[in-house]
């Protein structure tokens, strides 16, 4: 936000345009109580190169502007909290923030001719209250692949924060590796984040299994509606350290719902203490259980349809298991330290008298329910057509408490497999098209 860590240097001839000055660095009180940042003790001794704020939309636009002419389209800015720190003699932080939060904004805005502006470490009151145009915000700590004790802290800080900021911005949930012990874990969670999806791979090092799972063959991905938030029975729970408790994670997709169960627990002492010795919460080395409904997707009635009796189809991505249950209905869910499972939620439509169905989507995807676009059906005295219109290719999806008769896609006939076990109707599809319609027969 201020050039660079330690802001730009004031001796510098092609800094000096800009009317940089030595600025000191007072964190609160309230701050310091709080995990501080290493990288801040240099700045904290050093002070910051901090440019003037008449002069800051001029720096913006010169450097975005040189961005832009070496083919860049976008930007991520990072530390930009730390103006909470320097308003002295500028009218205090918020003024501050304000000057360069807008200049910043306005200058993506005009330089790149879209809103492509992810802001970084900006999860402060000041940013909060003044953003206007700012696309996506991170909504956690980094991703630290070596830091055993943040993996689990960093899903669940995500998911408690965007239930505050996902009303405003789009949450990012940051990268992660997808060749990493806990990759599935985050990968899953990302799934049902609302977020962008990347990753930080070393180059030659990922795993494809993962990342299939979230990004579709043309690079798109099956992002849910909604910021992915924790569910009500979860709100005031701890499940990151109190040793008992899973967390779940609840979306929206436009026919369906989704909802993420994790264990995060052994996340070890939070606040850390300097200087303390991390230990797992009690118990937390054995399965932890919990209860799931279809109920915690908070609001699956505004995918459900007139013609939803309350009841549903839940399919287990990682398991592969399908089974039917009233909206209010509840199941255990039991699992282990860094484990999760990803439940899609579709409500049952009554088609006719004897004709219950319901699509599930992309089975093999994390959010499998994101590939479902529409539904419609044709009914006539001797003959029901469902029409799903689907984006994406894998395996697809759906309950039926009937066998079709058969299945087209395209307007071409395609194989199915139906399992009258759990009403599972499978189809594979093919080819890389955004859009296709599929349609069942009865």
């Amino acid at each position: 936000m201020a050039g660079y860590w330690g802001g730009v240097l004031p001796e510098s001839e092609v800094m000096k345009k800009y009317s940089p000055k030595i600025q000191p660095v007072v964190q609160s009180p309230g701050n310091l109580t709080h995990v501080v940042c290493s990288t801040l003790d240099n700045i904290q001794e050093k002070g910051i190169g901090l440019i003037d704020p008449s002069k800051i939309r001029d720096f913006y636009n010169d450097f975005h502007s040189y961005q832009a002419s070496c083919g860049v389209d976008g930007v991520k800015v990072d530390v930009q909290g730390v103006l909470e720190l320097l308003g002295a003699g500028y009218g205090g932080r918020v003024s501050l923030t304000r000057q360069y939060l807008g200049a910043l904004e306005d200058s993506v805005t005009e330089t790149f001719k879209s809103n492509n502006l992810i802001c970084s470490m900006s999860l402060n009151t000041d940013f909060l209250y003044s953003t206007k145009k700012a696309a996506a915000a991170r909504a956690t700590e980094d991703f630290m692949p070596n830091e055993p004790t943040f993996q689990t802290l960093h899903v669940a800080a995500a998911a408690f924060n965007s239930l505050l900021i996902g009303e405003i911005i789009v949450p990012d949930w940051d990268m992660f590796y997808s060749d990493h012990i806990t990759a599935e874990f985050h990968g899953a969670a990302r799934a049902l984040s609302g977020s962008a999806v990347y990753v930080s791979d070393k180059p030659g090092s990922h795993d494809f299994d993962i990342i299939k799972k979230l990004v579709l063959p043309d690079g798109s991905i099956l992002r849910a509606r909604y910021a992915g938030r924790p569910t009500r029975d979860c709100l005031f729970n701890d499940p990151v350290t109190d040793g008992k408790s899973l967390l779940k994670i609840w979306n929206l997709n436009k026919l369906s719902g989704v909802i993420g169960v994790f264990n995060c627990q052994r996340a070890g002492i939070w606040p850390p203490i300097k200087g303390s010795i991390y230990m797992p919460a009690p118990g937390s080395g054995t399965p932890i259980s919990g209860i799931v409904s279809a109920g915690d997707v908070d609001a699956l009635e505004e995918v459900a349809g007139e013609n939803w009796r309350g009841h549903c189809a839940v399919y287990a991505c990682l398991s592969g298991s399908l089974k039917t249950m009233s909206k209010d209905a509840k199941f255990q869910v039991a699992l282990e330290h860094l484990k999760c499972e990803v439940f899609t939620v579709s409500p049952i439509r009554a088609f006719s008298e004897d004709l219950r169905f319901a699509p599930i989507g992309l089975l093999d995807m994390y959010n499998s329910g994101g590939a479902v676009e529409a539904m419609d059906s044709e009914n006539k005295s001797s003959e029901c057509k469902i029409k799903v219109r689907i984006r994406g290719c894998g395996r697809f999806g759906a309950y039926s408490n009937k066998k079709p008769k058969c299945c087209s896609m395209n307007e071409k006939d395609e194989e199915f497999i139906y399992n009258p076990i759990d009403g599972l109707v499978t189809v594979k599809v093919e080819g890389e098209y955004s859009s296709r319609e599929m349609v069942f027969f009865y």
